[in-house]
C-alpha cells in the first residue's frame, strides 16, 4: 500500500477540499486551529476539488477555503518553498479575503471574520520552538487583543515535529505526522486509523484508488516541486562557491555572505522561467536575457504576476511597463 504525499497542491484538494467528506476539512481544521476540541460543527466547502491541468503549477497554493461555525471563513495554503515575499503573500490572502466580502453599498457589519492557516515544510520562525504559532492584533505593550479582531493567521511549520509514530497522543499530533509522514507509510497503522477522519483520507490518498490519469498528474506534480528544490539549492551551491572565491580578497565571511545572495537570485531566475516555460510556452533568449536583467526586488514583482499570464504577450506586456526602470 502506497499513498501520495498530501503536500502536493493536487492531494491537498483532493483529501480535504472533497464535498463528499468534509468531515475530514472540519477535523483537520479543529486540530490545527483549536487544539482538537470540536469547535468547528459544520462547514461548507467553497469552490470544493476537481482535478485540473498541470499547466501553470506554482510552489504555493491557495488550497482550501471554507465557512466555518460562527460564520468564519477559513483560507488554508500549503507552502512547499520559502519564496521571496511569502510572508507579505500570506497577508495579503487574508486580508483580500477579508476584504471581498462586501459587495457594493454593503455595510461593514457584514465582514465576518477570516482565518488564515498556513502550513509549511520549512522552518518559519527561527527563534521559535512552537509548532503552532497564532497571530492576531494586538496592543504592543499591554498585550490585549482588538476589539472584534478581524484577522487571524496560523502557521504549520512541519519540519519542527519530530515525534515517531508511537509517540503519537493528540488529533493534532497524529494529522501533522499524517501531513509529513503519508508517502512513507506502507499500511494504515492503528495509532492514525482509529481516528475515522484520518483513515479517510488515508484511502483518498491510496494510490491505489487513483486513476491512471491521476497518478500521472500527481508524479508530474512532485517531480516538479523536486525540480524547484533542486534548481534553487544548486543556485545557492555554485553562489556560496564564487562568493568563497571572491571572497579571498576580501575576507572569506564577506564572500560566503555574497555567495548566498548570489545564489539566492540565481536559484530564484531558474524558478522563475521554471514557471514561465509552464505557463505561457518556452521563451526567447532574448526575454531570458531581459529577465536575467532584472533586480530582485523586480524579480519579485515578476514572480508574482506571472501567476495571471496567459500568453507570451502578457510576459512582454509586462517587461514594457519596467523598460523605464531597467533602463535607470
Amino acid at each position: 500500500m502506497r499513498f501520495i504525499s498530501p503536500k502536493t497542491d493536487f492531494a491537498f484538494k483532493k483529501i480535504f477540499a472533497s464535498s463528499e467528506h468534509p468531515e475530514i476539512l472540519i477535523s483537520f481544521l479543529n486540530a490545527m486551529l483549536y487544539n482538537g476540541e470540536p469547535t468547528i460543527q459544520e462547514l461548507e466547502i467553497i469552490d470544493p476539488y476537481s482535478a485540473g491541468s498541470v499547466t501553470g503549477l506554482k510552489d504555493t497554493y491557495l488550497d482550501v477555503k471554507a465557512k466555518i461555525t460562527g460564520n468564519k471563513t477559513v483560507i488554508v495554503e500549503m507552502q512547499v518553498l520559502n519564496v521571496a515575499a511569502f510572508e507579505k503573500r500570506v497577508v495579503y490572502n487574508a486580508a483580500k479575503t477579508y476584504s471581498t466580502q462586501l459587495k457594493a453599498g454593503e455595510g461593514y457589519l457584514k465582514l465576518n471574520p477570516v482565518i488564515a492557516l498556513t502550513i509549511t515544510d520549512f522552518i518559519l520562525f527561527e527563534n521559535c520552538e512552537k509548532l503552532i504559532s497564532n497571530f492576531e492584533f494586538t496592543e504592543t505593550e499591554e498585550k490585549f487583543v482588538y476589539p472584534n479582531c478581524e484577522l487571524k493567521l496560523v502557521f504549520v511549520e512541519l519540519p519542527k515535529f519530530k515525534k515517531e509514530l508511537n509517540e503519537l497522543e493528540t488529533l493534532p499530533e497524529k494529522w501533522i505526522y499524517f501531513m509529513k509522514n503519508a508517502p512513507s507509510l506502507e499500511a494504515v497503522p492503528d495509532t492514525l486509523g482509529s481516528i475515522e477522519e484520518i483513515n479517510s483520507a488515508l484511502g483518498i490518498a491510496n494510490r491505489a484508488n487513483l486513476t491512471l490519469d491521476e497518478l500521472n498528474d500527481v508524479d508530474k506534480r512532485e517531480m516538479f516541486i523536486q525540480d524547484q528544490i533542486g534548481s534553487v539549492m544548486k543556485g545557492i551551491e555554485i553562489g556560496i562557491q564564487q562568493g568563497i572565491e571572491q571572497g579571498i580578497q576580501q575576507g572569506i565571511e564577506q564572500g560566503i555572505e555574497q555567495g548566498i545572495e548570489r545564489g539566492k537570485i540565481e536559484g530564484e531566475i531558474g524558478l522563475i522561467m521554471r514557471l514561465l516555460v509552464r505557463r505561457v510556452g518556452d521563451v526567447t533568449v532574448e526575454v531570458q536575457t531581459r529577465i536575467q536583467g532584472l533586480s530582485g526586488e523586480q524579480l519579485d514583482d515578476l514572480g508574482e504576476a506571472l501567476l495571471d499570464f496567459r500568453s507570451q504577450e502578457d510576459l512582454s506586456a509586462w517587461l514594457d511597463s519596467r523598460r523605464d526602470e531597467l533602463r535607470s
